[in-house]
């Protein structure tokens, strides 16, 4: 039976990649960390030592606390959290537990660095229709909730990024883009080791529409129709970025739980 304001590996990884997911903290120890820097998708590190500090920062948030093994240094931080008015729970055999159900774990050193406010940056062109956007989803619902998007002048992306300290993406010549006949989606997935069947049945949509490959799936003509949709539908990028994030949610959770399912129009007719 499970211990009281805890959660099960297998629950906390049906949440994991959607909008309802719960801010995840790892709060392992340095030495824990450091023998594996890496972390369960869309985790952020913090330190156990000073939670009274940080704690507030989640008031009235959903929050999972991970250490190693689920043991104390996650009960008590949880513990915290909810004395700073969070809704907060621990991972059930915590770190170890994860990795030992083969479930994804993002590399450390594959994240950028982050600005003062814990947030990574981003950069990329203006005008962004599928690669562009589907990016920026798998950031936010994997690596990093928090991530900050730019969207400028194609021109000026490699400058910005330099200035501004941010990661240039889906751009010629740098690391997180295009290789051979993938998408940087495709980069991304595997950089960050989550190469899961949904995330790799979802890589085929976004391949096949932004790529103009559209027999690769099914459902990638669906995809381009509704992104060119969302681009003519919002002049900031920004908002249709935000619009379509529940686009790509719905692929996702498709990807995921419903690729069996079909749907029928009833055929009930009435008697003459």
């Amino acid at each position: 039976m499970s211990a009281p304001n805890t959660i099960s590996t297998d629950k906390l990884n049906r949440l994991v990649g959607t909008a309802a997911a719960p801010v995840l903290i790892d709060v392992r120890t340095v030495e824990d960390y450091d023998a594996e820097p890496k972390l369960i998708p869309a985790s952020l590190r913090r330190s156990h030592k000073d939670v009274a500090g940080w704690a507030p920062q989640f008031t009235g948030k959903e929050v999972v606390a991970v250490c190693h093994h689920g043991a104390k240094l996650s009960h008590g931080v949880a513990a915290w959290l909810r004395h700073a008015g969070a809704e907060a729970q621990s991972l059930e055999d915590g770190f170890e537990g994860w990795k030992a159900a083969g479930l994804p774990l993002v590399p450390a050193d594959k994240i950028p660095s982050r600005d003062a406010s814990g947030r990574t940056l981003w950069v990329t062109r203006a005008r962004p229709k599928i690669d562009r956007i589907a990016c920026p989803w798998l950031i936010r619902r994997f690596v990093d909730p928090a991530a900050v998007f730019l969207f400028v002048a194609p021109s000026e992306v490699a400058a910005v990024a330099d200035r501004f300290q941010a990661t240039a993406f889906d751009i010629e010549n740098t690391f997180w883009s295009h290789r051979g006949d993938t998408c940087t989606f495709d980069t991304m997935i595997a950089e960050w080791g989550l190469a899961t069947e949904p995330l790799i049945r979802l890589a085929a949509i976004v391949r096949g529409a932004d790529t103009a490959r559209l027999d690769l799936a099914p459902e990638a003509p669906g995809l381009l129709a509704a992104s060119l949709g969302l681009s003519r539908m919002f002049a900031d990028d920004l908002q249709q970025l935000e619009a379509a994030m529940a686009l790509y949610d719905a692929f996702y959770r498709w990807c995921r739980d419903a690729t069996e399912e079909t749907h029928n129009w009833p055929t009930n007719k009435i008697k003459q």
